[in-house]
């Protein structure tokens, strides 16, 4: 079986640090790459190909969208999840046109982030 690439994106250590711990405990997981604002993520993405690329919706360097934007542009394969303390409208709506594929807002248990991450992972081409 292949393992999952994933690249994370978040501008709290902790966060990251968690989320990083959480999906490499997975054996089908391997977190490829860890970025602290979107300019990070986006070489990042561009440098390792990921699967997923979970994004906080506001980092420095533009936040989650302007990533995800530059992602499909750069790693069009990467499927997008969104991972935000921000549940509002605009900010979901605002992230779908720049292309994310699914929303979690940060406190969803560990199992629905692992679940997330495996079916974009499946969804995601090539």
């Amino acid at each position: 079986m292949t393992e999952l690439r994933v690249l994370i994106s978040d501008d709290d250590v902790m966060i990251r640090d968690v989320l990083r711990e959480v999906l490499d405990s997975e054996a089908d997981i391997a977190v490829v790459a860890v970025a602290g604002d979107a300019d990070e993520a986006i070489r990042l993405a561009e440098r390792h190909r990921p699967a997923v690329a979970v994004l906080d919706v506001r980092m420095p360097g533009g936040g989650g969208a302007r990533a995800a934007r530059e992602i499909a542009r750069c790693s069009p394969g990467t499927a997008i999840l969104a991972f935000s303390a921000y549940a509002d409208r605009a900010s979901i709506a605002g992230l779908a046109a720049a292309g994310v594929t699914e929303y979690l807002v940060k406190g969803a248990p560990n199992t629905e982030i692992v679940d997330a991450v495996r079916r974009l992972g499946r969804q995601a081409p090539g």
